[in-house]
């Protein structure tokens, strides 16, 4: 293959620049054309398809709007993807799951609630870019799932539960350990999705705080009945200073356990 375009592009490229027929309608114009190296034009291909993706569910784009929008033709696109929309969809949910786990990546300053409401803004911020094909994606039941799609988004969360079990500080995870961070991803996968369906009118502040203390709500509760639970949630308590979300939430549960509000 040449390092640039050649073949089916100038094929695509002389029929969109042939004249129309005599009282056919103007042809819409497509974007300036530029020849690419191959790999540069893939990468551009995808993230073309991932904004459609992210625009409108799998099964509402089409290779002709992916061709449209990167200003190419579409047998250019079937070129860099034989298999279709299928494989072009897998690309680009292979792309925008590597950029989700990236994001899961934890600071290395601030106390444990301050570094997991770090992790969640970046989270979000891919939540609110990616919309409706972030929506589509955990849903499932869309037209062009397949086994490799799932596991796709399998990874994802694998690659959620190794980072947060990372920050807490764990190598090996106990049964109930583990129940708790995937329950407490759930939690958050179907906050994102709620918090779409709704219009985002849960301020994204208050909706990162609320999920900071359902983990430290969660927890707590864990390590009731499990022994290594507990050690981590002390080892994790240690390191928050007097005045943060833990203390904070500490305190009101101590608060309304005293008595009738306004007693």
């Amino acid at each position: 293959m040449d390092a640039t375009e050649t073949g089916l592009e100038a094929t695509g490229r002389a029929a969109e620049a042939a004249t129309p027929a005599a009282g056919d309608p103007p042809r819409p114009r497509r974007a300036g054309y530029r020849r690419l190296p191959v790999q540069q034009r893939r990468e551009q291909l995808i993230a073309v398809a991932l904004e459609l993706f992210s625009a409108r569910p799998p099964e509402e784009v089409s290779l002709d709007d992916v061709a449209e929008a990167s200003g190419a033709s579409r047998p250019l696109v079937y070129r860099y993807f034989a298999g279709g929309k299928q494989q072009l969809y897998e690309a680009a949910l292979r792309s925008a799951a590597q950029e989700l786990t990236s994001r899961f990546t934890v600071p290395a300053r601030g106390t444990p609630s301050e570094q997991l409401a770090a992790v969640l803004d970046r989270y979000f911020s891919f939540v609110a870019e990616h919309d409706a094909g972030y929506g589509a994606l955990l849903r499932g039941g869309s037209v062009v799932e397949t086994a490799r799609t799932t596991a796709i988004v399998d990874e994802v969360r694998r690659a959620a539960l190794r980072r947060t079990l990372r920050y807490m500080g764990v190598r090996e995870a106990g049964p109930r350990l583990t129940l708790l961070v995937r329950s407490w991803i759930s939690v958050v996968e179907a906050s994102s999705l709620t918090w779409l369906d709704e219009g985002q009118q849960i301020p994204r502040r208050e909706l990162r705080d609320w999920l900071v203390d359902e983990f430290l709500a969660m927890t707590a509760a864990t390590a009731r009945h499990d022994p290594q639970t507990a050690e981590v949630l002390s080892g994790l308590l240690a390191l928050e200073t007097t005045d943060g979300p833990a203390d904070r939430l500490l305190a009101e549960f101590r608060g309304r356990s005293v008595g009738p509000a306004g007693g």
